[in-house]
């Protein structure tokens, strides 16, 4: 029996989330009927991270063993063959038996994306978050700027584990504007529950005035801080890729 990587990519507005729950459409329990329907019989599989509702995936990681005699492109296509329109297996390739999407994983990057209009644009506005007023983007890069290196994030999450270390380690965190869509791209080991949301959040404040940049330094320096209110949108983020040992 072999063991399989998936990537898939997923418009996570009608999903309560990545991970099964006992009530509600996930992706997981989508990907694992369109499993079934091609003969897979296992309980489970794994993922690389649990994106909340509303939360899409461009690069989610996903793993499994399955007893398949043909290639992994027919797989990946007999998978597509059986999913919603809004999920889709982009690739897919045979791995070792020690492979685990969460656990072997070194980095992971989420993408948010964000606009200014003072009007609503539906077509926009499904997969990002509009601002207004504008604010100028040297504000916000001021602040990511600051988010680099091994911090304690309580200001910004919770560990998903009750009593977990809050501090994680960003390795790099950047502002940028791609056809008219401002884009916040960040990569980390790992992130606590809510984080990349609170912190596009905050920054959009200091891109409004509402905050100094300076206070970001404060709060990542103190242990335990109070937790920062404010939460982006789900709809603008994205789990864009995951990276493993070479």
């Amino acid at each position: 029996m072999a063991h399989y990587k998936l990537i898939l990519a997923y418009d996570g507005t009608d999903f309560l989330g990545f991970q099964r729950q006992s009530d509600g459409r996930t992706v997981q329990a989508v990907l694992e009927s369109a499993l079934r329907n091609i003969g897979w019989n296992g309980a489970s599989i794994s993922g690389a991270g649990r994106t909340d509702t509303g939360v899409h995936a461009i690069g989610q990681v996903v793993g499994f063993a399955f007893e398949w005699s043909h290639s992994p492109e027919n797989l990946r296509d007999a998978i597509n063959a059986n999913l919603p329109p809004d999920v889709a297996v982009r690739s897919a390739e045979v791995v070792g038996d020690d492979f685990h999407p969460r656990y072997s994983a070194v980095s992971r990057t989420y993408e948010y994306r964000l606009y200014f209009d003072g009007i609503r644009n539906p077509l926009k506005e499904r997969y990002a978050w509009r601002i207004w007023p504008q604010f100028e983007i040297g504000l916000v890069e001021e602040s990511a700027a600051k988010l680099s290196g091994i911090h304690d994030f309580s200001a910004f999450g919770t560990a998903p584990k009750p009593g977990g270390s809050t501090i994680r380690e960003i390795f790099s965190a950047t502002w940028r504007i791609n056809k008219g869509i401002l884009v916040f791209l960040i990569s980390g080991n790992s992130y606590l529950y809510h984080m990349v949301r609170r912190l596009v959040n905050y920054q959009v404040e200091v891109g409004h005035g509402i905050r100094s940049p300076d206070e970001l330094e404060h709060l990542l320096r103190e242990e335990q801080a109070e937790m920062v209110q404010g939460l982006a949108p789900a709809r603008g983020l994205y789990l864009k890729e995951i990276r493993y040992p070479v």
